[in-house]
């Protein structure tokens, strides 16, 4: 007996045995049900052979899940040595700031704020100029997101030249969405990380492309933004992207957003590189500031109360949103 024959036998068999199951119930068979039309395909005649032994195969044979990536896991003893938020420790200084910095996001994403924003859960945050903590604040709001019960939340390295998020979450460099850009991997959720920390996925930058630019104005990343916007409707996007004023990338990737977060060093960062970068995103729907690094004066004078916390200094600083 062929293969073939051996396979439509089979098929027959199913189908027997599914006929007797539906008389029990007093149902009857369903017309067409793939396995009786793939034998039927198999037994036809002039049919290829090879076709047909697919199609047999197929039919017969149960398909097979992909197994799920087991998720990677961030030290969270670690994140706190360096004082960002971590959900084992809801109640820390830096978790309750982060609280009152993504609450107005958190509402324009669900549409509740003062007026509707197309792609409100796009949220890119960068700053002026390097060094003010755009990458440290990204990664704790997406973290302090991923606490929220009605949320997951999708951290992206849009920093293509200088990625950093990795590294921060002590994790090894990897490919990720430049690579998915040029053609090098396929589908998008082959570079995506799901992390130990319930609900949060990371997408790492990738292998770096000196054509990083044109790549993120191209139709295949609008495209790629569509999806991850539009795939799961209770996901966040956090952008962490290059600053300003150094780089057009960021002002490309800004085009794309619903919202901005300008991460604005204390002390450091004049006024008018806060101007200048504010025009760059002047057609971003909605830009909100972060004041970081700021001293326990400064943020009181803010909001009548301060928490301090350490971002490398040897010293107490503190992070604050303003609208």
């Amino acid at each position: 007996m062929s293969l073939i024959e051996k396979a439509v036998e089979r098929l027959d068999r199913l189908k027997q045995a599914g006929g007797e199951g539906d008389a029990v119930s007093g149902k009857a068979p369903a017309a067409g049900s793939p396995p009786a039309a793939a034998a039927k395909r198999a037994d036809q005649p002039g049919s290829s052979g090879a076709a047909a032994r697919v199609a047999a195969q197929q039919a017969v044979e149960p398909a097979v899940a992909r197994p799920a990536a087991k998720p990677v896991e961030i030290d969270l003893g670690r994140l706190a040595k360096m004082n960002m938020v971590t959900p084992d420790k809801p109640k820390s200084a830096i978790a309750e700031e982060f609280r009152v910095i993504k609450r107005p996001l958190i509402q324009n994403a669900q549409g509740r704020g003062a007026a509707p924003i197309e792609n409100g859960n796009l949220i890119m945050v960068t700053s002026a100029l390097p060094g003010e903590g755009k990458s440290f604040s990204a990664i704790n709001l997406a973290v302090s997101m991923a606490m929220e019960l009605d949320f997951t939340v999708l951290l992206v390295d849009a920093d293509f030249s200088k990625p950093a998020i990795l590294g921060r979450l002590g994790l090894p460099s990897q490919k990720g969405l430049m690579d998915v850009l040029v053609g090098d991997v396929p589908d998008l959720s082959d570079v995506m990380l799901r992390t130990s920390i319930e609900k949060l996925t990371v997408l790492p930058a990738g292998i770096p492309q000196p054509r990083a630019t044109e790549l993120i104005a191209s139709e295949a990343m609008e495209r790629m933004l569509d999806e991850i916007a539009g795939r799961y409707r209770d996901r966040i996007i956090v952008f962490d992207s290059p600053p300003l004023l150094p780089t057009t990338e960021a002002r490309v990737l800004a085009s794309h957003m619903g919202q901005i977060v300008l991460v604005v060093e204390a002390d450091r960062t004049s006024h008018g590189a806060v101007k200048q970068a504010l025009a760059t995103i002047e057609t971003c729907p909605v830009k909100l500031m972060l004041l970081n690094k700021a001293s326990r004066s400064q943020s009181e004078g803010l909001y009548g109360y301060g928490y301090g916390y350490g971002y490398g200094y040897g010293a107490d600083h503190n992070s604050g949103a303003t609208a």
